[in-house]
């Protein structure tokens, strides 16, 4: 459903193992927003909530709520770094049209 890339592997887990507390994974979520009407949400969670879809990427737990889903189906996620600064970006093949920052999307 979602690939991870090595660089967004290792960005979840630093992220992860420098927060202190339990954690039951990394949440993935579609909402209304950003400059092309959808944009990502993710969220480190202590605890997953009930009808969440548990996806493993190589030890790494990704919490999908059912109305993600289907947008997040065939994903990539990366972590960039450059001069301008850091953060995740994706690739969707499900977005018909998506802004230049990578981080939200129309279907």
């Amino acid at each position: 459903m979602i690939t991870l890339t090595e660089s967004a592997k290792s960005a979840v887990t630093r992220f992860i193992s420098s927060t202190g507390k339990p954690v039951a994974g990394l949440r993935i979520r579609v909402e209304g927003g950003g400059c092309s009407g959808l944009k990502y949400s993710l969220k480190l969670e202590e605890t997953g909530a009930e009808g969440d879809q548990l996806i493993d990427c190589d030890g790494i737990t990704l919490l999908v709520d059912d109305s993600s889903a289907p947008l997040l189906n065939g994903v990539t996620m990366d972590f960039v770094e450059s001069m301008e600064g850091s953060g995740f970006t994706f690739v969707n093949p499900n977005a018909s049209n998506s802004c230049g920052c990578g981080k939200s999307f129309a279907c």
